[in-house]
């Protein structure tokens, strides 16, 4: 009762965290594009741009999110978590095509494929970066705080795609600023930078999702906080084995114990309830624990 609990507190974080993004990029996207053509900025325009695709990514964080908290089937015995990987992953995909794009584009215009005339961008397009700047790097520690709380890869990684839209901010910053100093050549030079950061944040999202659709183990602190936990139960001897795997967001834990050879059944399994018990407790990441008891070895 007490996980379900957990579980509904978690999606209506998750769910009003996106929805405030949503609504925050709507505002600020269109802002970004009407700035970019009234001062004339290619840099601004494609920061807009990359905005816009925010949007499109905490919609598929919602909806992964909300399919991943599905309970478990017939067909689907260890859940639903993996979907908020392959959520993580379509996210990647977004953001890595919105970085190619907005890097062509601005290699076009340095090598005057465009067809259109370098132009010194106004100082509208100056103030929306530095609104940008301010706005998405606030959303950027929102929503991570919320990613963390929830312990959500998707989430964590839209919040990584408002760092991503800060830092290509400060390039349209970089750019237009250069540009009004006499040299147009920064405005499109600056897109190129945006495409950049934009790219390296999709690949990162792209290989922790990846990560954790393989199985990977929990890092090294955790598994060490999980074998204190262990080692803390009463009865318990030693520690033959423990083994652990993300499953999306959540965790799998093997462990294997030593105990008495001459305890009962009834005793041994007792245990092994404890253990069980503590990890799940202790580590609500931990979807289901594991525990095989073996006797200790004697000298």
């Amino acid at each position: 009762m007490a996980k379900e609990r957990v579980v509904s507190e978690n999606e209506k974080i998750v769910m009003r965290v996106s929805t405030n993004s949503m609504i925050v990029n709507l505002v600020l996207s269109v802002f970004k594009v009407a700035a970019g053509f009234l001062a004339a900025s290619g840099a601004m325009i494609s920061d807009g741009i990359h905005s816009a695709s925010d949007v499109f990514s905490t919609i598929i964080v919602m909806v992964g999110y909300k399919l991943s908290a599905k309970d478990s089937d017939e067909n689907h015995p260890y859940g639903h978590e993996r979907i908020e990987c392959v959520a993580a992953v379509l996210l990647a995909m977004v953001l890595c095509v919105t970085g190619v794009f907005i890097g062509w584009s601005g290699i076009e215009k340095i090598l005057g494929r465009s067809g259109a005339a370098l132009e010194i961008p106004g100082k509208l397009a100056l103030i929306a970066a530095v609104i940008s700047i301010v706005v998405k790097e606030g959303m950027y520690h929102y929503t991570k705080r919320a990613a963390k709380k929830v312990n959500s890869g998707a989430m964590m990684a839209d919040a990584w795609h408002h760092r991503s839209d800060a830092l290509s901010s400060v390039g349209s910053l970089i750019g237009i600023g250069g540009a009004m100093l006499g040299y147009p050549v920064c405005d499109p030079i600056a897109s190129v930078i945006i495409c950049l950061f934009i790219i390296k944040a999709s690949y990162d999202i792209f290989k922790d999702a990846m990560d954790k659709m393989m199985d990977t183990a929990c890092d090294t602190e955790t598994m060490e906080r999980m074998k204190e936990v262990v080692s803390a139960q009463k009865g318990v001897l030693g520690i033959d084995s423990i083994q652990t795997r993300q499953f999306g967001a959540k965790a799998y834990v093997d462990v294997e114990i030593a105990a008495d050879g001459n305890l009962s059944l009834t005793a041994a399994h007792a245990i092994a309830e404890e253990v069980h018990h503590a990890i799940e407790t202790n580590f609500p990441e931990v979807k289901h624990c594991m525990v095989h008891v073996n006797p200790a070895v004697t000298a």
